[in-house]
């Protein structure tokens, strides 16, 4: 059986990262893995801790490994361990060795960076509302995408310009 694409969805909270993964899996008629932070944070009686990064990246890990099973021709990510690195490193200034080794070893066929240009929408989960801030963790990930070798397109303008955007660079992957 042939193993599904995997299309990251990458970039600092509030750039659509959640609606584009469930836009493209509806359009695809495909699964998504949702980011498992969220969930994790809801039940959390506390504010999160280092030791809690770790444990949400297995648990995200583990979600899309477990739904790339049920997929046919793509798996839509919704986040990876890059954001895990990026909030270790700046809230406590180190990264889990277990992040970056699996980092390193999981593969994505097609990364979409998600652009700050869309309004800030407020949630209790989101830390930096600030254009400024988004801006500068935007930067992080785009130097990660490129670090990591994988194809990348950027995807900006309103919720519709990038579902088009997305769904044209998808399409654009070439069947195995």
């Amino acid at each position: 059986m042939q193993k599904p694409k995997r299309i990251l969805i990458l970039g600092p909270e509030s750039t659509g990262k959640s609606t584009l993964a469930a836009a493209l899996a509806a359009y695809f008629q495909e699964p998504w893995v949702p980011e498992v932070a969220r969930e994790y944070l809801e039940k959390l009686a506390r504010t999160y801790a280092y030791e809690d990064l770790l444990q949400i990246g297995k648990q995200q890990m583990q979600l899309e490994d477990e739904l790339a099973g049920g997929a046919k021709s793509y798996l839509f990510c919704d986040t990876d361990l890059r954001v895990i690195q990026v909030w270790s490193q700046h809230r406590y200034g180190k990264v889990d060795p277990w992040v970056l080794e699996e980092i390193a070893r999981r593969t994505y066929d097609l990364i979409l960076l998600c652009a700050t240009d869309l309004p800030w929408q407020a949630d209790p989960f989101r830390e930096h509302p600030e254009l400024e801030m988004r801006q500068q963790f935007f930067e992080v990930y785009q130097q990660l995408t490129e670090a990591s070798g994988f194809p990348c397109i950027l995807v900006s303008g309103d919720t519709a310009q990038r579902l088009n955007t997305a769904i044209q660079a998808v399409g654009s992957l070439k069947k195995e």
